[in-house]
């Protein structure tokens, strides 16, 4: 008799507990490696220090790095996931309410994920689907192999922009806005 394995599962708690724990969102009480390639990574570092280095000169908020946690969606307590980089508007969480341990309870305004040569396309969607149905009002797909971001949006709208335009934060984040070319590294061309 062919007997399948039950995986166990676990719950958020239980994830702050675990030596390496880290390294893996939780999907319904399952664990789920969050693995990044190294140009994912530069990618999200640059990005990062971009919107953090115009949110901090203007004083809109807080941004968030790729490690940090959100457990925020309704009626769901052990989805924990783990965007690659995130804002939350500075009225909604004041300094002296962040959190020193756990997970962080509220959906950010903004977040941006960066596609990894493993990341599944569906897998990818599902999680877009997931923060807009938490309150993330904007959410920006990063694709390093097409140079683009995708941008999904609380009304349902999708857009998107190439590597030759500029990325908007629109009523998220007043005032933001990036060169797309500033996310990728330069394109190195032959010498003549």
């Amino acid at each position: 008799m062919n007997q399948m394995l039950a995986l166990p599962t676990y719950t958020a708690d239980d994830l702050l507990k675990m030596p390496d724990g880290d390294r893996y969102e939780l999907v319904d009480g399952h664990l789920v490696e969050h693995n990044m390639s190294t140009l994912a990574c530069w990618i999200a570092g640059e990005l990062l220090a971009i919107l953090r280095n115009y949110c901090r000169a203007q004083r809109l908020g807080w941004v968030f790095p790729a490690d940090t946690t959100f457990q925020c969606f309704p009626g769901r307590p052990n989805l924990v996931r783990k965007p690659d980089a995130s804002f939350i508007r500075i009225g909604r969480f004041p300094y002296e309410q962040l959190p020193t341990q756990g997970h962080t309870p509220i959906a950010p305004d903004l977040l941006a994920e960066v596609v990894s040569p493993n990341d599944v396309f569906e897998e990818v969607l599902t999680k877009v689907q997931e923060y807009l149905g938490a309150g993330v009002r904007l959410v920006w797909v990063v694709s390093p192999a097409t140079r683009t971001v995708l941008i999904y949006r609380a009304d349902g709208s999708i857009g998107g922009v190439r590597e030759g335009g500029e990325l908007d934060a629109e009523d998220v984040v007043q005032g933001f806005r990036c060169p797309v070319r500033d996310l990728f590294p330069p394109t190195v061309t032959a010498a003549p």
